[in-house]
């Protein structure tokens, strides 16, 4: 560490250095110069403008450079922030062009996740090789880990590359899902499955890289995690059962993201299954419930979508007892037949049900194409109803009861 800390000293030395002072400041002017007065002007004025804007901060600094040679400054320092600048206009043009063919959401968060990241590490790399070697100063060991010295070039891999291992193996399994999909005919299950698994073999043979490339004593490691796993063991066991019972899942095709599960009475869209637990959404209050994979395998489960998303929806009503049940019932199937929502095949029926207190009960069953809108199509079918019988002159009975006041005098002489 000590070692480390008299490299750093001599870099802030050589950036104190007068010749190396008039090259930083006339980048930090140049670019504030940018960014107070040229670049609001530009925003909200349309891409092209901005990016010629920012092509001319880059001629800027390339005719510093250009100058403080000529008048017999070094101006090494200059050039590089040149040349660095340039690069990062050519992946903003990139990003710019993509656009054309993806979302703007998928580039920008390729960009946010992956493309800056490494513009960071690049800068940083090179800013170190442009001071110091950056090979010898990887070489410098700063403390001990399990017996071994961890360098500098240690610590860098173990911070960096499990980020890039989780990132980068994120888009590189779709592509291979996808492409399995297609040569083996994977149901969308499988593919997720096949995803999933897929990203944790790479991340966890990326880690044991990362541990032999930095020169871990494994014996210790491997010690030290066999005692963690048994004092663990007790204490994650049901996050290691909904980790099998995720891929259990995923494999099955039982759960799919998109089917539709009923849950404590209300239809639910399955959003996302992943290896831990499922998300779905309740649509009539816009809720996510977060349900561990187990619980699909020790409960009883209701699904409306597992060979299509048709179900069968039922409306129930009254009619007086003097109404004709035969006209009741075509006027009922009538009404469902005049529903936009609601399937002509299977045919709407409709059915006499029992014989009530105050009116004969029926009902209405019809057919929907998706589930999540039954509440809805069921309260458009009983408005229509209510709107044909009014015009019918069909009477929806209510109980009605008669109360009768004593005399006064009556109950007196009882």
């Amino acid at each position: 560490m000590r070692l480390f800390l008299y490299e750093i000293s001599g870099w802030m030395g050589y950036v104190a250095r007068p010749q190396v002072l008039v090259q930083v400041l006339i980048g930090v002017l140049l670019y504030g110069s940018y960014a107070i007065w040229i670049r609001p002007r530009l925003l909200g004025r349309g891409h092209r403008l901005e990016f010629l804007g920012s092509l001319g901060l880059l001629l800027a600094l390339r005719l510093s450079a250009v100058l403080l040679g000529w008048l017999g400054f070094h101006n090494g320092l200059a050039h590089y922030v040149a040349q660095l600048f340039g690069l990062w206009l050519v992946l903003a043009l990139v990003r710019l062009i993509s656009r054309r063919w993806y979302s703007k959401d998928a580039v920008e968060r390729f960009y946010r996740q992956l493309v800056r990241p490494l513009a960071a590490l690049v800068v940083v790399g090179s800013l170190i090789n442009q001071l110091d070697s950056l090979i010898d100063v990887g070489q410098i060991p700063l403390i001990t880990l399990f017996g071994e010295p961890l360098t500098a070039s240690g610590i860098f891999l173990i911070l960096t590359i499990p980020y890039f291992l989780v990132v980068v193996s994120g888009y590189g399994v779709v592509l291979v899902g996808g492409l399995l999909q297609r040569l083996l005919g994977f149901t969308n299950g499988t593919r997720v499955a096949v995803e999933l698994v897929s990203r944790y073999l790479v991340i966890a043979m990326g880690s044991l890289w990362v541990l032999k490339r930095i020169g871990l004593n494994t014996t210790a490691i491997a010690a030290v995690a066999g005692g963690l796993s048994v004092g663990l063991g007790f204490g994650v066991k049901e996050v290691f059962s909904n980790f099998v019972s995720g891929l259990w899942l995923l494999f099955e095709g039982s759960v799919r993201p998109g089917e539709i599960l009923f849950i404590d009475g209300d239809p639910c869209e399955v959003r996302s299954l992943g290896l831990r637990a499922a998300v779905l959404w309740r649509d009539r209050d816009n809720a996510e419930l977060v349900i561990p994979n187990q619980d699909f395998f020790t409960t009883t489960t209701t699904t409306y979508t597992g060979s299509d998303r048709l179900r069968r929806s039922q409306v129930e009503v009254s009619a007086a007892y003097r109404h004709d049940p035969d006209v009741v019932i075509r006027l009922l199937e009538s009404v469902a037949r005049s529903s936009a929502r609601v399937m002509l095949q299977p045919p709407p029926t409709a059915l006499l049900l029992s014989y009530g207190d105050s009116g004969i009960n029926y009902a209405l069953r019809f057919w929907i194409e998706d589930p999540m809108n039954n509440a809805g199509i069921k309260s458009e079918v009983s408005r229509a109803i209510w709107h044909r019988f009014s015009a019918e002159g069909i009477e929806i009975p209510f109980p009605q009861r008669v109360v009768s006041m004593l005399d006064p005098a009556l109950e007196g002489e009882g």
